[in-house]
C-alpha cells in the first residue's frame, strides 16, 4: 500500500496530474494569500485572553466613555526654551489634530514643562480593528502637521500610539524577511548540491506551499475565528522555508542515490519516497502536533500562532511529498547538472567526517556522553540569568525608533507617567472610595475626579514611573490588590501598563500548562515510532538538555553581547516548542535509521553506520533551518532577534553535538537496551562495535 502511494506523484502520468492539481490550487491561493494581512488582528484582543482584567476594563469603560482609545503624547522641545510662537503653534496643531480621522475628543494641552524647554499635548486616538496599522496612519498624519513650519522646534510623538506606529513599521519588514529567507535557502542549497539549477525546485515548491498555507489560514481567519497577527505572519514564513526545505533535502539526497540504482527515474523516485517518506511524515507530524498544542494557551497571540504554523508545516509536507517529486521526475537527471547521477555507477564509500566522529566515540562512549552532558548542563546554567518578565515599549526594538527618542525627550521634561494613565472602572456608588484607595497606593502620583455615567465610573490615575517599566507594573498589581478589597465596588484596573501585566501572567500560565503536555505527547510519538521505552526517554532527555543549553547561551548573548534589556514573557514557551519539536526531528532521522540497520548489524554497529549514513544530509538540513530562523534578525524587533538566534543556535547545537555525539554515544553504551522492551531488545546477537571501525555503508539520506 505504501509503495503504491509513494509511486503516485512520480508516475509517468501521475507527475503531470500532480503538477496540474497544484497549478489549479495556486491560482485562487495567490488571491487569497494576499488578503491575509486584511484578516490580521493586531489590537489588544488579538494578544490578550478574553478574560483578562485589562480587556474587561475596556469593555466596561465603553459604557461610560464610549470610545476605545489610546493616548498619543505629543512633545515639542526647544533647547533654548519654548517661545510664545512655539506655544501658538502647539495650540494650532492641537486644533488641526482634531481633523485627523480616528482622533477623538479634545486634545489636552499644550502644557509647558517646569524647565520651560518643552510643551506636551495629549491626543486620544481611536483604536479600530486594524490596530497598529490604524495608529500608524494617525501618527504619520499628526507628524505631518507638527513638523510643518516647526522652524527648529523639535516634534515627537510618544505614548502607546507612538509605540503602535513604530511597531507596524517594524513588522512591515515581512516582505524583506521573505526575500532574505529565500536567499539564505538558495545559498545553502547551492553549497550543498553545487548545482545552479537544482535549488530552483525546492524554492518553487516552498513558494507554492507558503502561498497555499497563507490562503488556507486566511480562510480560517475570515470564516472560522482563527486569530492571526503580524507576529504569526513572520514566524510562518521562516518555519515553512526551514521545515519544508529540510524535507526536500532528505528526499533529494535519497532520490540521487536511487538514480544510481534504477535506470528509470520514475522508479527511482518511487523508491526514494517510499524509503524516506515515513521519517519525513513522522517529523512533520511531531512538529505539527506540538504546534497545535499551543491552542491550549490563554494568550491569544500564542493560541492563534499554533494552528496557523501547524497548517504551514502540513502544507509544506504535502507539497514536498507530492509536487517536489513530480517536478524532479519531470525535469529528469539534467536538473543535477553539472554532476548528474549515472545509472549503474559504482558507489564508492568515502570516509567522511562523520565516520571519523563515530570512530572516535566508539572507543569510550560512556566517557563521551558523560562529558557532553556536563558541558551542556554548564551551558544551561545561563538560563538562571534570563529575564523574561516582558520589555518596556522602548526596549522592544533593536534600533532607536522615533518613539524611543520621543520617550527620552518626554522623560527629560515631564513626569514619567504623564499622558498614559491607569484606567479604573467601578460601580458609580463606590467611586469615591476607589479614588481614595488608589491615591494611597505607592507609585500612584495623582487620581483625577471620576467620570460617572449609567451606574458606572471611570477613574484615571497617573503613575510616578514610566508606564511600561517594571516599577509601573508592580504599581498596577498593588492598585489591583487595593481596589479589589473594596466591597461593592466591583473595581477593575486597566490601561497599557495593566495590559503588560496581564500578558506576562497569561504567558507564565501557558508555559506551566503547555510545556509538560508537549513533552508527554512527543514522548508518546517517539514510543509509537520506535516501539520502545528506553530510546524515547533518552532522546527526550537529550532534547531537553539541548534546549536548556541553547537557552542558557542565548541568555548570555542577549545580555552581554547584544545588550538587550530582557525578553518577552512568551519567549521561553515559543523557544521551547520550536526547539523541542524541530530538534527531535533530527533524532528521528538518525535513530530510525539506526533501528533499521540494527536488524541486520546489531545496535552498536548500526549506531556508527547510521551516523555515517545520515550525517551529511541532516547537517545540511540543520544549517538550512538555522539559516532561515537567523533571517528573523532582519526585523528590527527584539522578540524576532531573540527567537531567531535561540532557535538557530539550538538547531545547530542539536544537529552537530547532540545528535552526532551525545545520541551516538548513548546508543553505543546502551546497546540493545535502547529498544527495551521491543523485539530488537530481545535479540541476543547484538555484538559490540569494534573500536575504530565504523562499518561504513553507502551514503544514505532517509530514515
Amino acid at each position: 500500500m505504501l509503495r503504491k502511494l509513494a509511486a503516485l506523484p512520480s508516475g509517468r502520468v501521475g507527475k503531470w496530474v500532480v503538477i496540474a492539481l497544484w497549478t489549479v490550487v495556486l491560482v485562487p491561493a495567490l488571491m487569497l494569500a494576499g488578503k491575509l494581512g486584511d484578516a490580521e488582528e493586531n489590537d489588544n484582543s488579538a494578544w490578550l485572553p478574553g478574560n483578562a482584567e485589562s480587556t474587561a476594563v475596556v469593555e466596561r469603560a465603553r459604557k461610560v466613555t464610549p470610545v476605545d482609545s489610546v493616548p498619543a503624547i505629543v512633545v515639542y522641545e526647544r533647547a533654548a526654551g519654548v517661545t510664545q510662537a512655539d506655544l501658538a503653534k502647539a495650540r494650532a496643531d492641537a486644533k488641526a489634530f482634531q481633523g485627523i480621522e480616528n482622533v477623538v475628543g479634545t486634545p489636552q494641552g499644550p502644557v509647558a514643562s517646569q524647565d520651560g524647554k518643552a510643551l506636551q499635548t495629549v491626543v486620544q486616538v481611536h483604536k479600530d480593528k486594524s490596530g497598529w496599522e490604524g495608529l500608524g496612519k494617525v501618527v504619520d498624519a499628526m507628524t505631518d502637521v507638527g513638523e510643518d513650519g516647526a522652524d527648529g522646534l523639535g516634534f515627537h510623538v510618544a505614548g502607546p500610539a507612538g509605540y503602535g506606529a513604530d511597531s507596524i513599521k517594524a513588522f512591515g519588514g515581512g516582505g524583506a524577511l521573505t526575500t532574505i529567507t529565500a536567499l539564505v535557502v538558495v545559498a545553502i542549497l547551492l553549497l550543498t548540491y553545487r548545482s545552479p539549477l537544482l535549488p530552483l525546485l525546492p524554492l518553487i515548491t516552498v513558494g507554492v506551499a507558503l502561498t497555499a498555507a497563507k490562503a488556507l489560514i486566511y480562510l480560517l481567519a475570515d470564516n472560522a475565528g482563527l486569530v492571526v497577527n503580524k507576529q504569526t505572519g513572520f514566524i510562518l514564513v521562516v518555519l515553512i522555508f526551514g521545515a519544508a526545505t529540510d524535507y526536500a533535502l532528505l528526499l533529494i539526497s535519497r532520490y540521487r542515490e536511487e538514480l544510481a540504482r534504477h535506470e528509470d527515474r520514475h522508479q527511482a523516485m518511487a523508491e526514494a519516497l517510499y524509503r524516506s517518506g515515513p521519517a519525513i511524515v513522522a517529523s512533520a507530524a511531531t512538529v505539527a502536533i506540538s504546534l497545535m498544542l499551543l491552542m491550549l494557551a490563554v494568550l491569544n497571540s500564542t493560541k492563534g500562532m499554533g494552528p496557523a504554523c501547524a497548517i504551514g508545516v502540513l502544507v509544506g509536507l504535502l507539497a514536498m511529498t507530492t509536487l517536489m517529486p513530480a517536478l524532479l521526475v519531470a525535469c529528469g537527471r539534467w536538473i543535477f547538472w553539472p554532476v548528474k547521477p549515472v545509472y549503474g555507477a559504482e558507489q564508492v564509500t568515502k570516509e567522511s567526517v562523520w565516520t571519523r566522529v563515530g570512530n572516535a566515540i566508539s572507543g569510550r562512549p560512556r566517557l563521551v556522553w558523560a562529558g557532553t552532558v556536563v558541558v551542556l548542563a554548564a551551558m544551561a546554567l545561563g538560563t538562571l540569568g534570563l529575564d523574561a518578565s516582558g520589555l518596556a515599549n522602548k526596549d522592544q526594538f533593536t534600533g532607536k525608533p522615533r518613539m524611543a527618542v520621543a520617550e527620552e525627550v518626554r522623560a527629560a521634561h515631564f513626569p514619567a507617567g504623564s499622558g498614559d494613565p491607569v484606567y479604573v472602572v467601578a460601580e458609580a456608588g463606590a467611586a469615591g472610595r476607589v479614588r481614595t484607595a488608589l491615591a494611597e497606593v505607592p507609585g500612584i502620583g495623582s487620581v483625577a475626579e471620576p467620570v460617572v455615567r449609567d451606574g458606572g465610573a471611570v477613574l484615571l490615575a497617573q503613575l510616578k514611573d514610566e508606564p511600561s517599566s517594571a516599577a509601573a507594573r508592580r504599581t498596577v498589581e498593588r492598585a489591583r490588590t487595593a481596589v479589589h478589597r473594596i466591597e461593592g465596588a466591583d473595581a477593575q484596573v486597566g490601561g497599557s501598563t495593566a495590559i503588560m501585566v496581564d500578558t506576562e501572567n497569561a504567558a507564565t500560565r501557558d508555559s506551566k500548562v503547555i510545556i509538560p503536555i508537549v513533552l508527554l505527547v512527543v514522548l508518546l510519538i517517539l514510543g509509537v515510532l520506535l516501539r520502545a521505552v528506553i530510546a524515547p526517554l533518552l532522546l527526550m532527555a537529550t532534547v531537553l538538555l539541548s534546549f536548556g543549553a541553547a537557552l542558557g547561551v542565548s541568555s548570555l548573548v542577549f545580555e552581554h553581547v547584544l545588550g538587550l534589556a530582557g525578553a518577552e514573557a512568551s519567549f521561553p514557551l515559543l523557544a521551547f516548542v520550536f526547539l523541542v519539536a524541530l530538534g527531535i526531528d533530527y533524532n528521528i532521522f538518525l535513530v530510525t535509521r539506526i533501528r533499521e540497520d540494527a536488524l541486520s548489524l546489531g545496535t552498536r554497529r548500526a549506531a556508527l553506520t547510521g551516523l555515517t549514513s545520515t550525517g551529511g544530509v541532516i547537517t545540511s538540513a540543520g544549517v538550512v533551518l538555522a539559516g532561515t530562523f537567523a533571517a528573523m534578525a532582519s526585523l528590527p524587533l527584539v522578540f524576532a532577534v531573540e527567537l531567531g538566534f535561540t532557535v538557530a543556535f539550538g538547531v545547530l547545537l542539536d544537529t552537530v553535538v547532540v545528535r552526532s555525539v551525545l545520541v551516538t554515544a548513548l546508543v553505543l553504551d546502551t546497546g540493545r537496551w535502547m529498544w527495551w522492551p521491543g523485539a530488537l531488545f530481545r535479540r541476543r546477537d547484538d555484538a559490540p562495535a569494534p573500536a575504530g571501525e565504523s562499518g561504513q555503508t553507502p551514503a544514505y539520506s532517509g530514515a
